[in-house]
């Protein structure tokens, strides 16, 4: 493991997912919808549609969550995406795609919304039979050959391509789909996916995914999940576990899939990863360009896969995947069992100043490698990833929790102990938008603010005082145990930690997460 990384001087937070502060000062994530040209939010499945689509029962054009207007859709429930892409960095449109959507119907329907914004569809399918379509602002509205009935798996097929966007806002800045100099970083909470595929965008709908990427000749496409064949490593990396003649033998004892450099390739290169445990649209990434690879396991065996662009400063492959090895172990042992196939993360040189918890494989912008900021990300496998949000207000048990760990990470590599980090911000005069925001409804302009982190976290530490270090963590590994691959609210946490530590504890967490002020110590 690599010694514990300075902490930079500490930055203004931001409203969306903001950069770490105080000790473990670094850099985070986030990414919101972009909501311009959304329809009105349809609360009842048989309101008018647009025109040239079915008329009758149709689902919902929004799941109705007011922290992202517009977002999701009702009437089914995703099981599966399959997405072949052609990813063309820098081509006149620079991603052509079939978006290949298993869902059960949960009602009967004559249409169905599904969440895009921009590029251009050229035909859609329901079961194998042509289904009419029409564009709605960010809804791609579907009326297939014959009515779907309650309870009816079906098969939606999307043709479409372009070059997706990234969203620029005046407040978060730009995430997205991002453009690099050598390929594309995808990094879309919480309601960009829809920027490059058709989809169910909201966290209440998981569902397992298969990626077949077609990247050009030199290029490398890296998604969640695991791949089925050698990763094409095209910056340098040691290559591994050797699976066709002429590949060099491995220096690295690590296993899992094999690293073929790139000169053993000529043209363009396909790969296929898949997701077999359901995950967020959100959570989900493609990532193209010129990496160095290394892959190998904890010491408990879970596969890990790092990559590394090459010209990022300060991002060593070396350093960056043991350290992925080591935080992952640590936090198998503190929160339970690893909830996914494989760890591990990529940095990208991508202009941009957060990073993503994308399931599996969190994914960083060039300012290079911290340790607090790894902690962080990979400990929302379990909270945020593996159990996920049902509703954007309940945010802090993703973010509260992530910077709870990066806290105890950064004491556990000799910074500041937990109580010290605690107290840093509970006295700190500077900080009261703390109080005056309640992490547990902090309002849509408050999603990724200070209070849902560090509140958030402040709540676990005065909880883990109130109830003690053993209960405390038998809280977190049976929330993380009971929700693994589910979604869960605050109230459902709150009767887990009543249940778990035999206390009442609603006015605990009513002035924690629910007041204005300080809480009482």
């Amino acid at each position: 493991m690599s010694s514990p990384v300075a902490p930079p001087p500490p930055v203004r937070p931001r409203p969306r997912r903001p950069a770490l502060r105080g000790a473990a000062a670094a850099v985070a994530l986030g990414c919101v919808a972009a909501l311009a040209g959304c329809r009105a939010v349809a609360t009842d499945p048989a309101s008018e549609p647009p025109p040239d689509v079915a008329s009758g029962p149709g689902g919902q054009a929004s799941v109705g969550d007011p922290y992202t207007p517009g977002d999701g859709n009702g009437g089914y429930d995703v099981q599966h995406y399959k997405l072949t892409l052609a990813i063309t960095p820098g081509g006149p449109k620079e991603l052509d795609g079939t978006a290949e959507i298993t869902a059960k119907a949960t009602e009967q329907m004559n249409r169905f919304d599904l969440d895009l914004t921009g590029l251009d569809v050229a035909s859609v399918t329901v079961d194998g039979a042509p289904a009419r379509f029409v564009r709605d602002g960010t809804e791609l509205v579907i009326s297939p050959a014959r009515p779907l009935n309650k309870g009816a798996t079906f098969v939606t097929s999307v043709k479409y391509s372009g070059t997706p966007r990234p969203v620029t806002d005046p407040v978060l800045g730009r995430y997205g789909w991002i453009r690099t100099p050598d390929g594309v970083f995808v990094a879309c909470q919480p309601s960009g996916a829809h920027t490059w595929f058709p989809s169910n965008d909201h966290p209440s709908d998981k569902a397992t995914f298969e990626f077949v990427i077609t990247v050009p000749e030199g290029l490398t496409a890296i998604a969640n999940g695991e791949p089925t064949s050698p990763i094409p490593s095209s910056g340098g990396g040691t290559p591994q576990v050797p699976t066709q003649p002429g590949v060099p033998p491995s220096t690295d004892p690590g296993g899992g899939p094999a690293i073929v450099p790139a000169g053993f390739r000529r043209g363009p290169s396909t790969t296929t990863w898949k997701v077999t445990d359901p995950m967020q649209t959100y959570l989900a990434t493609v990532d193209v360009g010129r990496f160095q690879v290394r892959t190998g396991r904890t010491p408990a065996g879970i596969p890990v896969i790092t990559a590394v662009d090459p010209t990022v400063p300060g991002a060593d492959l070396d350093a960056f995947h043991a350290l992925n090895i080591a935080v992952t172990d640590e936090w198998t042992r503190r929160f339970g069992a690893f909830p996914f196939t494989s760890s591990g993360g990529l940095i990208d040189n991508a202009s941009v100043d957060f990073a993503l918890e994308t399931q599996t494989r969190p994914v960083y912008g060039s300012f290079g490698l911290q340790q607090s900021v790894v902690a962080h990300e990979l400990a929302h496998q379990w909270f945020g990833d593996s159990v996920g949000l049902r509703r954007w207000q309940d945010i802090w048990l993703n973010e509260g929790f992530a910077t709870y760990a990066e806290w105890m990470w950064n004491e556990k590599a000799g910074g500041p102990k937990v109580q010290q980090q605690f107290d840093s911000v509970y006295k700190n005069p500077n900080a009261g938008e703390l109080w005056e925001v309640p992490p547990g409804n902090p309002g849509r302009r408050d999603l990724f603010g200070r209070s849902v982190y560090d509140r958030g976290g402040m709540t676990l530490h005065a909880l883990r005082l109130k109830v003690g270090d053993g209960t405390f963590f038998k809280i977190l590994q049976t929330w993380a145990k009971e929700h693994r691959h589910g979604t869960g609210t605050t109230p459902e946490f709150i009767t887990t930690a009543g249940k778990v530590s035999g206390k009442n504890l609603d006015s605990f967490f009513k002035s924690w997460l629910y007041d204005r002020g300080r809480p009482k110590l």
